[in-house]
């Protein structure tokens, strides 16, 4: 049900949560006069559960969330980039008391 504000002859504001069907007030609970209901704006509306995604809702800064089928990886690989990388054999040590070869 939703919540209507209503104001008075007399500058009285006041709330009143009522069926959509039923008939405005028009008596201010506080002084008995005229009361008028004002138009508002009525609150969001927010969905949620398992049903819905944050890209149903307005921009908030967080952006749209990306297509899985886009996040794949690629079908076809180059071979070169697929096949395991292979490090070189660790230098042999140098003795002690050799010389260094002069170039």
């Amino acid at each position: 049900m939703p919540t209507y504000e209503y104001v008075c002859t007399e500058g009285h504001a006041f709330e009143k949560i009522q069926k959509m069907s039923e008939r405005p007030l028009r008596k201010c609970p506080t002084c008995g006069a005229r009361a008028e209901r004002k138009v508002s704006g009525g609150s969001g509306l927010i969905f949620k559960g398992s049903g819905f995604y944050i890209t149903d809702y307005g921009k908030d800064g967080k952006g749209a969330r990306k297509d899985p089928a886009t996040d794949a990886a690629p079908a076809a690989a180059p071979a070169a980039a697929t096949a395991p990388a292979t490090t070189p054999a660790p230098a042999p040590a140098k003795k002690p008391g050799a010389k260094a070869d002069a170039a």
